[in-house]
């Protein structure tokens, strides 16, 4: 597995490093942006939250978490070798005292083969679909504004993978290690379709810890309305929209949380 570390200059001024600075770039734009569901969720942290980012990338919601709440731990989980090098080295420099952890999360501890795309390494997953993963690129380039051939040049090879095999827990055994008492203030997953893995991973004791989820969905097989009635069943009110340069393909977000 090679892929050659980069660096990308953000808008606030931090330098991360990162796999492929185009992605680096949409992704801090969909994360900071205004209205968002990252920054709702991140401003309910407290001093001594939690801050679990399933999904972590390069690290840069953990960035956001960690600098909404300097008094929030950050825990963040990614499998991919070569992303979480870039993970570990962001932590360290803007994360401070947080968790990075080379391991996927979804319902049950194991070993599983995962995907990667080393062109979008940020669409890599358990449940990685070339052809789905390039129809829903093409509609996002078409809705973006983009013609056919600028699109087809984009996307030619984009999501090629290769298979690696990766640890798995869950967000239980992820709580009994690092925060066994905590509250946690923002559950993030962004798990490229192992949403409903993830949350069906969390023990029904710790349910009541957690305040505030934020996740992409992706809704085949009716995965969003089953995400919808879990978090309804664990006591969390959901909020459910779609971004319009996402029309056309099944991408969702979801915020939740626990008033009172």
């Amino acid at each position: 597995m090679l892929n050659t570390l980069q660096t990308l200059k953000l808008d606030d001024g931090r330098v991360v490093t990162c796999p492929s600075p185009a992605e680096a770039r949409f992704l801090w734009g969909e994360i900071t942006a205004e209205p968002g569901f990252y920054r709702r969720a991140a401003a309910r942290l407290r001093p001594g939250d939690i801050a679990l980012d399933i999904g972590a990338n390069i690290g840069l919601s953990a960035m956001l978490f960690a600098a909404a709440c300097p008094g929030a731990r950050v825990i963040a989980a990614e499998p991919v070798p070569v992303t979480f090098q870039c993970l570990e080295r962001n932590m360290s420099a803007f994360v401070p005292d947080g968790v990075p952890l080379r391991v996927a999360v979804g319902a049950a501890p194991g070993v599983l083969p995962l995907t990667w795309y080393p062109q979008a390494p940020a669409n890599s997953g358990l449940y990685a679909d070339r052809d789905e993963d390039d129809a829903a690129t093409r509609t996002f380039l078409r809705n973006s504004g983009l013609d056919d051939e600028a699109i087809a040049m984009i996307t030619a090879g984009l999501h090629q993978g290769e298979q690696i095999e990766v640890d798995v827990t869950t967000v239980s055994a992820i709580l009994d290690e690092h925060g066994p008492d905590a509250e946690i203030g923002v559950l993030k997953v962004d798990v490229e379709r192992a949403e409903l893995d993830v949350l069906r991973g969390i023990a029904a004791a710790d349910w009541p810890r957690i305040r505030t989820v934020v996740a992409e969905v992706h809704d085949s097989a009716d995965r969003l309305a089953q995400v919808d009635e879990l978090l309804s069943g664990r006591g969390l009110s959901a909020e459910i929209r779609q971004d319009p340069s996402l029309r056309g393909t099944d991408i969702y977000e979801v915020y939740a949380e626990r008033k009172g």
